[in-house]
């Protein structure tokens, strides 16, 4: 939960040491400015909280989004005495305000700014491939690199390994733990190896972007060359990963899935076309099919 919390007492922008507020009342008059259950949310949150002030500074009096309301609020000793000891117009404060506000809007970076800075941070799940592994300077996000590590290290014959579902609540919390670089495997609360199947699963289910380009959804007939031509981080993630899924169906006795169990449950999440047609059914079975091959001749293809 993403929260950014105002008293009463101090809620608002302070742009005048002489007791000129500028203040963002919260509907029903409770204070919490922004809250969120994602970064994404409160920033879009924060960027409507601008646009707010913004029509403001322009004379708007009413406002595009109804969680915001704004307030000017004056000392009676500001509003009735000017900087020259004569009596001051609502006009004139607010005009004053308004030259403050601007002032402080002009001086706030962009976005794409404070993320090349390093105060803001790419989200683990939903970004994208190569950005993620440009930001962790690797070619395999490391969140993947765990998870493998970790599914390995319990055992590749646990019945219904990624097929069974883990605790959606509890996967949806280790993906909180992965969105701000605090997630540690070998805590205890992690000890259902289906939580950390699913959540590697919904990694991939989530990316901007399938493992399997959408510029190579239709090329995937001369298999092997159109491997490597794949960029590094979808090369290298996709070995990894099929490496992984390789071993697995190695003790398929033991966790009943094949080769052909496998496909279904991964097919869908790492290849689908850019835009959707008419064919679901026929393209559900070429992603079968895709992963099923791949898998079937991974020491060929990769090594």
């Amino acid at each position: 939960m993403v929260s950014l919390l105002f008293s009463p007492e101090d809620a608002g922008l302070i742009v005048s040491k002489k007791n000129l507020k500028f203040q963002l009342i919260w509907p029903q008059n409770s204070f919490p400015l922004i809250q969120s259950s994602s970064l994404k949310q409160a920033s879009s949150d924060f960027n409507n909280m601008i646009t707010v002030i913004q029509f403001y500074i322009s004379g708007n009096e009413s406002h595009p989004h109804n969680h915001f309301k704004c307030l000017l609020l004056l000392s009676s000793a500001r509003a009735s005495v000017t900087s020259t000891g004569g009596p001051s117009t609502a006009g004139e404060d607010q005009k004053k305000v308004r030259t403050k506000l601007m002032k402080f809007l002009m001086k706030r970076p962009t976005l794409q700014t404070v993320k090349e800075k390093g105060y803001i941070r790419e989200n683990v799940f939903g970004c994208d491939l190569a950005t993620l592994c440009s930001h962790e300077k690797t070619t395999v996000p490391s969140f993947v690199q765990k998870c493998i590590h970790a599914v390995e290290r319990r055992g590749l014959d646990i019945d219904g390994l990624y097929r069974v579902s883990g605790n959606l609540a509890v996967i949806q919390k280790l993906r909180f733990k992965a969105d701000h670089d605090e997630l540690d495997l070998e805590d205890g609360q992690w000890e259902d190896v289906h939580v950390i199947t699913g959540a590697l699963k919904l990694f991939f289910r989530e990316l901007p972007e399938p493992l399997f380009p959408y510029s190579h959804f239709n090329k995937f007939i001369s298999m092997r060359d159109l491997i490597e031509s794949l960029p590094d981080p979808n090369h290298d993630t996709m070995r990894l990963l099929f490496g992984h899924l390789h071993r697995v169906i190695e003790y398929g006795q033991d966790n009943r899935m094949t080769v052909q169990n496998v496909a279904i449950v991964f097919g869908p999440t790492l290849l689908r076309p850019e835009m959707e047609s008419g064919n679901i059914a026929m393209y559900m079975v070429f992603q079968n099919q895709i992963v099923e091959f791949i898998l079937n001749e991974y020491n060929y293809l990769f090594q």
